[in-house]
């Protein structure tokens, strides 16, 4: 009954979000075009469900050309345009996402969609992540996000697998909320050593 639901909710949840966003995306898009050459958006692909390839689907925040995909991103870069820094900050960027959510490629709420290139960083944690559909927001993206380390965002991963429910959707939601309004930074949390020892 709960992915019956979630899927539902994913579907009514995602729909209403494009329709409320979409004027603030096509002045965002614009925006893209006349600051910066390229598209406007950015495909990348993605490990979903089960490691299942896919694309994910983002507003373009920096300048177009080749680079390192596997390196972090963090404020300040100087590859990030001035309209992709806002776009960033305010998690308008993501906002696409909500198409790959109503195909069902994504849910609203799960582990973060990574690269299939970065199966060398994996450990134990990991393979929990693959047993749910990614999320355009998670609990380890409440919790610090780029903050955190791939150690400590595989088992925040893993601990929502294992605790799933739609109470913990509403309120990684809710915090998503604070998040976008107050910065990552503000709610870095790192895993405690209980968490740490039970898994």
């Amino acid at each position: 009954m709960y992915l019956v639901f979630k899927r539902a909710f994913d579907i009514l949840f995602a729909l209403v979000i494009l329709c409320i966003t979409s004027p603030i995306v096509i002045i965002a898009m614009i925006l893209i075009k006349i600051e910066s050459k390229g598209p406007i958006f950015f495909l990348q692909e993605r490990l979903g469900y089960k490691k299942q390839i896919y694309n994910i689907i983002k507003l373009r925040t920096m300048t177009h050309k080749k680079r390192d995909v596997h390196i972090q991103v963090f404020k300040g870069n100087s590859e990030v345009t001035k309209v992709g820094a806002f776009l960033r900050r305010t998690k308008i960027d993501e906002l696409p996402q909500f198409i790959n959510v109503l195909v069902g490629d994504m849910s609203v709420v799960g582990p973060r969609p990574c690269l299939p290139t970065i199966t060398n960083l994996y450990d134990h944690n990991t393979e929990y992540r693959f047993d749910v559909k990614p999320g355009i927001t998670s609990l380890a993206g409440v919790k610090g996000s780029i903050y955190l380390t791939w150690p400590e965002k595989w088992l925040y991963d893993r601990i929502y697998v294992e605790k799933k429910s739609f109470l913990l959707d509403v309120k990684i939601i809710y915090t998503t909320i604070l998040v976008v309004l107050m910065g990552e930074k503000k709610f870095l949390t790192k895993p405690n050593e209980e968490e740490l020892k039970k898994h």
